[in-house]
């Protein structure tokens, strides 16, 4: 944001009303304070989501592992490494809740399965 910003005062005064360069570093600016302050509420919703209680079942908060991925029912992130069993790096997918899996497994408890994309995965953990 701050190097759009200063492209577009280092360019001097407008040439005239369709000036593209000085509107395309506005744009630019525009962006980046959009994407900052998504990315700011991510952070304050995740720190939220720290502070609830372990879940029993599936639901948004909770950390879910099956027998063949593992989740976090967060925001939609992607995919991380967490060093989760005996200290080596595992995968797991950050997902929101609007992503069709998270309709699959809501609800469930340890012992259940469900079926996505036609495979079938059994939950081992929910915390």
């Amino acid at each position: 944001m701050d190097s759009a910003q200063q492209q577009s005062n280092e360019y001097g005064q407008n040439v005239d009303r369709y000036d593209s360069f000085r509107t395309k570093m506005m744009r630019a600016r525009d962006m980046y304070a959009r994407q900052y302050s998504n990315a700011n509420e991510s952070i304050r919703y995740l720190q939220e989501l720290l502070k609830q209680p372990p879940f029993e079942k599936v639901e948004y908060g909770a950390i879910v592992v099956t027998d063949k991925q593992r989740f976090c029912l967060s925001i939609g992130a992607g995919k991380f490494m967490v060093e989760y069993n005996e200290g080596t790096p595992e995968e797991f997918f950050a997902i929101s809740a609007q992503v069709p899996i998270y309709q699959a497994m809501q609800g469930k408890r340890v012992g259940d399965a469900f079926t996505f994309n036609g495979i079938k995965q059994t939950i081992i953990e929910v915390f």
